[in-house]
C-alpha cells in the first residue's frame, strides 16, 4: 500500500474516516501531501522548531502560509488543529513542556500517525542517530544526533577506534567494535548518565559487526576464535555462544529481520561479497540478488516492512549505490540519484528513510535518502570522516 501510494506512476487515493465524515486526498504518487503553517502566535521558539521538523521528517513538503495547500496546521496556546481543506479533521491539546524542541517532535509525529495511519506509520523524530567520526589519524568515536543533525553528542571519548555502533530495541544502549592492543572487542554502553559500559564479546580474534536482536536477548557478531571469520549468535545476558556459519569464507555485517527469525549478511563465499540470509537457528544461508548491473552487496539492512537496503557498485564504476530489495514483491531497485560513493544504510522506523554515508570529493558526511522518491538531504557535514550511521529503532524522549 505504501508503494502504491508513494512510487507508482499513477493517481493514487488515499481515504481517512473522520468522525462520520469520509475525506479524501488525492496526489501523484510521487508527491508528498503539501502542508502549511503559519506558526504558534506568541512562540517564535515552538514556530521555528515545529517548521523546522516538518521540513526534514519527509512525509510533507511545506508550502508557505496562505498558500493553497492539503493540510494546515495551527496553534493557538496549547491547542493544535489539523485542517484539510479548510475544513478542521482534529484537534489536540498539546502537552505542557518547557522545552520547545521536544514539543515540535511531538507535535509532527502526532499528525504523521494521524494523517498516514491506514499506513501504520510509526512517528521518528524523536529518534537519533548514532554514528562514528575520525577526529583524529587512527581516532574514531561514537556520537549521537537529532534526525536534522542537531544536537550532536559524544557517546564515547577513546584513543582509539570505535565503530560500527548498534542500538537496543528499547533505544537504551548501543553496542560498537572497540579496538585495543590485543584485537577487537564489542562494547555495551548506556546513553543516560551516569554512563556504564561493559564489554560482551572478547573472545580471541575479532569480535565486530554487532547486532542487537528484536528482544534484546542475542547478538549477532562476527568472531574469529579459530582464524575463520564466521557469523555467530551470542547471549547479551547469559552465556551462550552459537555458531551459524563454518567455512573459508569470510562474513560480515549481520543484521535481524523484524520478527528476530532470520539474519542477513554479507559473505564473499561466491567470490564478489553478496547478501545472505539464514535462519537465527541456524541452516543453509540463501543468496538475495543483487539490483540489475550491480556486481557486489554490502552493509544491509532490514527495514520493518520486509526490505532490505544495502550498498552495490555497478560494473564500471568504482563508487557506491544504495538499493533495496523488496523480499516480498522480489522488486529491486537503486535509490540514489546524486555522485560520490553512497554506503552504510540504516532504516528509520517509518520504514520509508535511510540514513547512510556519502563520500563526495574526499569527504564524508551522513545523508538521509528518501527511498520511496529518491530525495536526497545532508544530515550532517564536520571537518571529521563520518562513518557507520545507525538510526534508533524507536522513540528517545
Amino acid at each position: 500500500m505504501l508503494k502504491k501510494i508513494i512510487t507508482a506512476a499513477m493517481l493514487t487515493v488515499m481515504t481517512f474516516s473522520l468522525s462520520a465524515r469520509v475525506i479524501e486526498v488525492r496526489k501523484k504518487a510521487d508527491i508528498n501531501p503539501t502542508i502549511a503553517f503559519a506558526g504558534a502566535p506568541g512562540d517564535a521558539v515552538l514556530s521555528t522548531e515545529i517548521g523546522n521538523i516538518l521540513g526534514v521528517c519527509g512525509w510533507f513538503d511545506a508550502v508557505p502560509a496562505g498558500k493553497k495547500a492539503d493540510f494546515e496546521l495551527k496553534i493557538s496556546g496549547a491547542v493544535m488543529e489539523l485542517y484539510q481543506h479548510d475544513t478542521k479533521i482534529k484537534a489536540w491539546r498539546l502537552p505542557a513542556s518547557s522545552n520547545k524542541r521536544s514539543l515540535a517532535k511531538t507535535a509532527v509525529d502526532t499528525i504523521i500517525e494521524f494523517v498516514f495511519k491506514q499506513l501504520k506509520v510509526r512517528g521518528f523524530c524523536h529518534s537519533r542517530i548514532a554514528f562514528c567520526a575520525e577526529t583524529a589519524p587512527g581516532i574514531r568515536n561514537i556520537f549521537v544526533c537529532d534526525i536534522d543533525g542537531r544536537n550532536v553528542t559524544p557517546l564515547t571519548n577513546y584513543r582509539t577506534l570505535n565503530v560500527e555502533p548498534c542500538w537496543s530495541p528499547d533505544g537504551r544502549t548501543l553496542c560498537f567494535s572497540k579496538y585495543n592492543r590485543s584485537g577487537i572487542d564489542i562494547v555495551e554502553t548506556t546513553l543516560r548518565q551516569p554512563q556504564r559500559s561493559r564489554i560482551v564479546s572478547s573472545f580471541r580474534g575479532i569480535n565486530t559487526g554487532a547486532a542487537i536482536s528484536p528482544d534484546g536477548r542475542y547478538l549477532a557478531a562476527i568472531l574469529s576464535p579459530d582464524h575463520q571469520v564466521d557469523l555467530y549468535l551470542l547471549g547479551l545476558h547469559r552465556r551462550e555462544r552459537r555458531r551459524l556459519t563454518r567455512g573459508i569464507a569470510v562474513e560480515a555485517s549481520p543484521c535481524w529481520s523484524p520478527d528476530g527469525s532470520k539474519l542477513a549478511f554479507v559473505s564473499d563465499r561466491r567470490g564478489n561479497p553478496r547478501v545472505f540470509i539464514t535462519s537465527a537457528g541456524g541452516g543453509n544461508a540463501e543468496m538475495i540478488p543483487v539490483v540489475s548491473g550491480g556486481v557486489d552487496a554490502v552493509t544491509p539492512s532490514w527495514s520493518g516492512d520486509g526490505q532490505i537496503a544495502y550498498a552495490t557498485r555497478i560494473r564500471g564504476t568504482s563508487n557506491y549505490v544504495l538499493a533495496v530489495y523488496d523480499l516480498a514483491s522480489g522488486e529491486n531497485r537503486v535509490v540514489t540519484r546524486g555522485g560520490g560513493s553512497w554506503e552504510s544504510p540504516g532504516w528509520a522506523a517509518d520504514n520509508r528513510h535511510v540514513v547512510c554515508k556519502r563520500t563526495i570529493g574526499g569527504r564524508s558526511e551522513l545523508w538521509v535518502v528518501d527511498t520511496r522518491t529518491g530525495r536526497e538531504r545532508m544530515l550532517l557535514r564536520t571537518g571529521a570522516k563520518l562513518f557507520d550511521p545507525a538510526w534508533s529503532p524507536c522513540q528517545l524522549r
